[in-house]
């Protein structure tokens, strides 16, 4: 950091005094932003673009990259992308591994930058780092254009629910900055944008290793009339998070002594208020708030992200992964739904195989009774499926073993995504989005949960045994829930 910004820093706190410091920059509002696209696209440099150009780095962070031997190109100018990937293995290939997380602010706005690889082999940890983002970054290289990657991330972007994706045109240098480049670039971007009903994209050619369109325009872009990044990621709207409904996941019950029983986790949508009645489910059982708690003390009220405790006025039984609603708001409890999967795992998703399901605080067992379709990322067409390989996007349909609360993404982003977890070796093979809740099915055998997991791990390792399907003798009913 330069003396001018600590003389700067020092002024701001003898004039505000620490607390009125730290509420200003609190007051500014934090926007998640992320950076995705193809392979070598420039994402790690934009981002430590951003950061040497905002003044966000310590003068001994650019001696440390002045002195690697990697720290520089063969031109002699800083090789920012260092900056972000921390990794070995990442700074040996020059390639982003994993997400990486850098904070930045400027005298307008607070941001949480997450760099996300670009291989396809890591199309996961795009995906996680999309979940929690309100914006995107899609990074096109000029000379290539809208590659394979580019509609992946893009669809997955769309598919999280992200409405504002900005395309940084990258590398229009080294394109000679053609306006003609540019704007073909920009017609194919508009037309995939358009194929997924994103509202609202915005187009900005950049140099992100000479930092050009970055924090003000570029001379050598004058047919440009646009806002640079910088600027515009500081003016937009930041979207409201977790759905209109209030939701609060039970994540721990807190019995300290026999005075105090109180439901812990974090509210993730909605508001919860003192006196205020309330629905448990799927139990349906119901009473009043009587307290809500923090780390603080009490509270009369609390928002959409506050991680509180709630008690209740009657002792009514509630565990991990209960619900508590608001009486006056609507719940669907069933057991099947349509949902997107973007698959994880090196094996192949196996249709009617039971798996873990980590929805909310709650974790389950739930089948995939069948694929209704995958995406094709180059035309975004809808093929039929028969296998769902690693990094395909399918919707299939869910049957869980219990009835269970279920909200579409669309509606209750914070309660309407979920993971798929292997129950034998316990990785997570796949993230989910529910589409559609769909109406409950009740189950007509006496089929356990167990007997359909043994079954069918007895005919996929033991095969020349010959066992037959036990759904084909109950006429392909759903399996009764285990008490």
């Amino acid at each position: 950091m330069s003396a001018a910004n600590v003389t700067s820093l020092n002024e701001q706190l003898n004039t505000l005094g620490i607390r009125g410091y730290l509420q200003q920059h609190q007051d500014k509002g934090l926007l998640r932003v992320l950076t995705c696209g193809s392979v070598d696209d420039g994402k790690s440099t934009l981002i430590g673009r951003l950061l040497h150009d905002s003044q966000q780095l310590y003068d001994d962070q650019l001696d440390a990259l002045k002195r690697d031997h990697k720290g520089r190109n063969s031109e002699g100018e800083l090789e920012l992308a260092m900056l972000v990937d921390g990794l070995q293995a990442e700074r040996e290939q020059g390639i982003t591994i994993d997400v990486a997380y850098r904070y930045f602010s400027t005298t307008e706005r607070k941001f949480i930058l997450a760099d996300t690889p670009g291989h396809e082999q890591y199309t996961r940890n795009m995906a996680t780092g999309a979940s929690t983002s309100d914006v995107a970054i899609l990074l096109i290289d000029a000379r290539y254009g809208v590659q394979t990657q580019t509609r992946r991330h893009s669809f997955i972007c769309s598919l999280l629910g992200i409405r504002h994706l900005i395309v940084a045109v990258n590398k229009m240098d080294i394109v000679s900055y053609s306006e003609q480049t540019y704007q073909a670039i920009k017609q194919d971007v508009q037309a995939l944008m358009a194929q997924l009903q994103v509202p609202t994209v915005d187009v900005v050619p950049i140099s992100a290793l000479k930092g050009e369109n970055i924090l003000t325009l570029s001379a050598n872009m004058p047919w440009y009339t646009g806002t640079a990044l910088l600027p515009l990621l500081e003016t937009l709207p930041i979207p409201q998070r977790g759905g209109a409904a209030t939701r609060f996941p039970v994540q721990y019950v807190n019995r300290p002594d026999l005075n105090f029983r109180g439901f812990a986790g974090t509210l993730v949508s909605g508001r919860l208020a003192v006196g205020q009645a309330v629905t448990a489910y799927p139990s349906g059982k119901k009473s009043t708030i009587k307290q809500l708690v923090s780390f603080e003390g009490e509270h009369a009220s609390a928002i959409a992200g506050q991680a509180i405790t709630v008690t209740l006025n009657d002792e009514i039984d509630i565990s991990r992964g209960d619900w508590l609603v608001p009486s006056d708001e609507n719940v669907t409890l069933t057991n099947r739904a349509l949902a997107y999967v973007v698959w994880f795992n090196d094996q192949p998703l196996e249709a009617g195989r039971l798996y873990d399901l980590k929805l909310a605080t709650r974790k389950t067992s739930v089948s995939i009774n069948r694929l209704n379709h995958k995406v094709n990322v180059n035309t975004l067409a809808q093929e039929a499926a028969e296998q769902v390989a690693m990094n395909d996007i399918a919707l299939v349909e869910l049957e869980l073993t219990e009835t269970l609360p279920l909200d579409t993404f669309k509606n209750q982003p914070g309660t309407g995504n979920f993971i798929l977890i292997d129950r034998l070796t316990n990785a997570t093979v796949a993230a989910g989005l529910i589409q559609n809740v769909l109406a409950e099915e009740k189950a007509t055998t006496n089929i356990s949960a167990f007997e359909l997991e043994l079954n069918a791990l007895i005919r996929k390792h033991f095969p020349h045994w010959g066992a037959r399907d036990v759904r084909e003798l109950f006429n392909t009913q759903p399996p009764k829930a285990e008490q």
